[in-house]
């Protein structure tokens, strides 16, 4: 057999623009942005549009498939069938696996409780939305019909209210939409992952979301808060109260909501028994969190934890050692584990087609729209079916006028096919009238028959009077709307599953490690170094390495547990946990305090406070005289605040900080040659941190406070012909009085 001659390369090269490359012969180029656009985008596209994101009746497109091929099936009325025939059923619209329809219907079903209002009565294990492991029965398991709720969906459907379109293969019809009656895409959950955006949309009321659709029809400037208090999860639990979260949420669509579990406790077992959780989390996520805490010893008041849950619902057991407080317990675990939970809401919805994020409001007004079509559609469908029939009886009411004539004209007609003409001939009427006549039974060829039918025409004038009306008149169409919100929220309305909590419910628990009570001795350096030593390492090297011209300017005594604050050049206090600080020794130069705080540019640390508990105050002496008593609990915090403004007042240089536990005797001396002697009960208290303080030493011009002490009686007994009964006072001369660095204080 002769070989047919294959082209040469050289010619091909020659003649194409394309590359040869062996075995595969000749490729096209193509430039990669190409075929991503030709190959990638109607992908991303199909997915957006036509899978992952819902449209305005609240469904995806798979969600609409399997609830209207139930409906098809007669399933809202019937008894339930096997989960597998509806499956079957579905893949006639929805052309994928029997599994993805099947975990679509799963979700949608009322023991599955992803929903605040099923749209599948199930019968069978379905799952758990809150459990990771709880897997559900296979389809030939289990049973499924309608549930009544699913009427409110496919109410007059079949009145042409929505478009449908051919199926993938078109051998039947399926609806673009449903004609919901109630704002079903906010009255349940919807989450979904396209390409490049994401769809999350939480639950509310029912009867919430009905009343507020009912008063933005008839105020457009509604305040949407007064009527819809927030989302409202089929799991329960505890919403956080935050009106501003909210009001973004409702006119942005996007924001975020913090959900915290319900629990009781069982004081006979010392148990704390956990019955709902956030919705965006399950029972496993919250048992592995406490285990992994406990291992980590920030749940030491723990013993064991087990899930408890039956037929009767969810149930965590958490049993507590002896003594341990529950609802600090409680508080320790919102903080660590998903017990407290957030759910972040993006309202992304497809409207016309098209993706669009929308607030609760926008959401609404796009419902109501929508919803506005569906029932001119319904009457103008209604409309056309009583003019035909008016038509009909018309034309029937004619013949009443002589019947016999109608009877001759049929029985003398010699041919079938021209009976109708000449019952049109024979009294003006036209064809569909004629043909209407022609049907009529033998029988009902009397005057009591068609008086009775020929009745229904005033009333049928009537009507279709009215419903011209209607459909010129938008407050009639809001008021049907409305109307049947109204028995939509009275039918299937339920009380709130999710209730509130406030912010101030919230205890701000330590969660850390528990901390050894170890006793430290700490230094500061004027340069602004600082260590934590233990009395064992000091013991063998007391000797103090200092930076070149730097010297310890404090030295305490103190334990593990204790909190520093230091204040700072810039009228700032820094608070640090004195366990944050890792333990050194005399031989390095310790934490550079500034560096280690993120002190601001050019500030530095003037004094240090030792505290374990807050108690105590401080005297704040200034060198203009004046002395501020302040309480050191002003320098605590409820959050783990580190830097505190306005520490101290700057209205004068500070001189010393005296911490005072107790009333006692304070020795003032100015660059004046005088001294005072003063008892603290003299001065003042004062609430707030930046105090200017009393006056409490009279300066002359120029001069100022040098230094203050803390005396003990002994030494005030020394120093007693200084004290002064009263404030301001000048105080004595201090000739032959010691100086400072000579007194033993």
């Amino acid at each position: 057999m002769r070989k047919k001659k294959q082209p040469e390369k050289n010619n091909i090269l020659e003649t194409l623009p394309n590359a040869y490359i062996e075995g595969a012969g000749v490729v096209e180029e193509e430039k990669i942005t190409d075929t991503l656009e030709k190959n990638y985008m109607p992908y991303a596209m199909s997915v957006i549009i036509s899978r992952a994101l819902p449209e305005i009746d609240g469904f995806k497109p798979s969600h609409r498939k399997l609830l209207y091929t139930m409906y098809k099936m007669g399933l809202l009325n019937g008894a339930r069938t096997k989960s597998a025939n509806v499956v079957g059923q579905t893949m006639r619209l929805n052309p994928h696996g029997d599994s993805a329809i099947y975990e679509t219907m799963v979700r949608l079903a009322r023991g599955n409780e992803a929903l605040l209002h099923p749209y599948v009565d199930s019968k069978g294990n379905f799952g758990k939305s809150y459990s990771r492991d709880m897997a559900y029965a296979a389809s030939r398991y289990t049973e499924v019909k309608l549930e009544p709720i699913c009427q409110e969906l496919f109410r007059d459907i079949d009145k042409e209210t929505v478009d449908f379109v051919p199926n993938y293969d078109n051998t039947m019809m399926e609806p673009t939409l449903f004609p919901a009656t109630f704002p079903s895409v906010l009255v349940n959950s919807n989450v979904g992952i396209a390409v490049s955006m994401a769809s999350s949309v939480c639950p509310f009321n029912l009867s919430e979301v009905c009343e507020t659709t009912i008063a933005l029809m008839k105020n457009p400037e509604h305040d949407i808060l007064t009527t819809l208090k927030g989302p409202d999860f089929p799991g329960g639990g505890f919403l956080l109260i935050d009106e501003a979260e909210l009001r973004k949420v409702v006119e942005t669509g996007r924001g975020s909501f913090k959900v915290r579990s319900k629990w009781n406790y069982d004081k006979q077992g010392g148990c704390i028994e956990i019955t709902e959780i956030p919705y965006s989390t399950t029972i496993e996520a919250v048992i592995d969190k406490i285990i992994e805490n406990i291992k980590n010893g920030k749940l030491r008041e723990i013993s064991y934890v087990r899930d408890e849950t039956d037929r009767g619902g969810l149930k965590i057991a958490i049993d507590l050692k002896r003594g341990a407080n529950p609802e600090k317990v409680m508080q320790k675990l919102y903080k660590l584990t998903p017990l407290m939970d957030s759910y972040s809401c993006n309202f992304n919805i497809l409207i016309g087609g098209t993706p669009k994020v929308m607030g609760v409001r926008e959401i609404l007004n796009e419902w109501i729209a929508f919803r506005t079509d569906c029932v001119k559609r319904r009457v103008f469908f209604d409309l056309n079916k009583k003019r035909e029939k008016l038509h009909l009886l018309e034309g029937l009411e004619k013949i009443l006028i002589d019947i016999d004539k109608a009877i001759k004209i049929v029985r003398e007609t010699k041919e079938e096919i021209n009976v109708v003409p000449n019952l049109m001939t024979g009294f003006g009427i036209d064809n569909i009238q004629a043909e209407y006549v022609a049907e009529i039974k033998l029988r009902h060829l009397n005057r009591e028959y068609i008086l009775n039918r020929t009745k229904e025409i005033d009333a049928l004038r009537e009507e279709i009077s009215e419903m011209e009306d209607t459909l010129d008149n938008a407050k009639k169409i809001r008021n049907i709307i409305a109307k049947e919100l109204k028995e939509t929220a009275k039918k299937y309305g339920q009380p709130r599953r999710t209730l509130f909590f406030h912010a101030d419910e919230i205890s701000d628990i330590s969660t850390e490690v528990e901390i050894p009570d170890d006793p430290m001795h700490v230094f500061l350096t004027k340069s602004g170094y600082f260590k934590k030593i233990t009395p064992a390492s000091l013991r063998m090297n007391s000797e103090q390495k200092l930076k070149e011209n730097d010297e310890v300017c404090y030295h305490e005594e103190t334990t593990n547990r204790a909190e520093i604050i230091f204040l700072t050049s810039l009228k700032q206090a820094y608070k640090a946990k004195l366990s944050s600080f890792d333990t050194s020794k005399a031989s390095v130069m310790g934490d550079y305090i500034p560096a280690k705080l993120q002190f601001d540019e050019g500030e530095y640390v003037t004094h240090m406070i030792v505290t374990k508990d807050y108690s105590g105050k401080l005297l704040f002496v200034y060198e203009n005289g004046k002395i501020a008593k302040v309480s050191i609990n002003s320098y605590e915090t409820k959050t783990n605040r580190k830097k505190l403004s306005k520490a101290f007042s700057d209205k004068s240089t500070l001189v010393a900080v005296l911490e005072i536990s107790d009333e006692c005797d304070i020795f003032v001396r100015s660059d004046g040659g005088r001294a005072l002697l003063v008892d603290t009960e003299l001065i003042s208290q004062k609430s707030t941190r930046d105090t200017q303080g009393v006056q409490v030493m009279n300066l002359k011009p120029n001069q100022k406070i040098v230094y203050a002490f803390v005396l003990d009686k002994s030494q005030s007994e020394s120093v007693k012909k200084y004290r002064v009964k009263s404030i301001p006072a000048s105080g004595g001369l201090t000739k032959g009085l010691p100086d400072v660095g000579q007194m033993t204080l």
